[in-house]
């Protein structure tokens, strides 16, 4: 969570401190918001912080793509695999079993 009154500041005053900006972000665990003539430009976090959103962002998708197959499968809208996979190998002669 950000924290207004200590995370936002501009650019310029971020280059002048970064040494001590970036200790306080690695405590905090929070990101700082970086402006540009008074508006919001940037987002610098640590790579820790960072790879904590990627991994988020992925496992929200896996469990969007669930849902989206529960759904379809609710609605009578899936495939048996056996026919899907039948429908690939007939299509694709290198992926046939042996």
């Amino acid at each position: 969570m950000i924290n207004i009154t200590k995370d936002i500041l501009s650019l310029t005053d971020f280059k002048r401190g970064s040494a001590k900006l970036l200790k306080r972000m690695k405590k905090t665990r929070r990101p700082m918001v970086l402006t540009i003539n008074g508006k919001a430009e940037l987002i610098v976090q640590t790579a820790e912080e960072y790879q904590k959103l990627v991994e988020q962002a992925g496992k929200t998708q896996a469990i969007e793509g669930i849902r989206r197959g529960l759904e379809s499968m609710k609605d009578d809208r899936g495939r048996p695999a056996k026919e899907v996979f039948a429908e690939i190998e007939s299509k694709h002669a290198y992926l046939r079993r042996t």
